[in-house]
């Protein structure tokens, strides 16, 4: 797996997931599931509907400059 989530994606998926989790937590819904794989995707840096869809947003790192 090729990482294809990036810095600031990973933070929106964090804030997002831990709050749909405490809200699925408070009411009592299974929507708080939908935050479980928001934050797993943010631990492993892999999201695989970004893979079907062609997306990434990992910074390519650049190659070292040999003098």
């Amino acid at each position: 797996m090729q990482c294809n989530v990036g810095k600031v994606d990973k933070w929106i998926r964090i804030v997002l997931g831990t709050l749909i989790i405490v809200l699925g937590v408070v009411y009592q819904s299974w929507w708080g599931l939908l935050g479980l794989v928001l934050a797993g995707t943010e631990v492993f840096g892999f999201c695989l509907l970004y893979v079907l869809l062609g997306i990434s947003t990992c910074k390519k790192s650049e190659p070292s400059q040999k003098q």
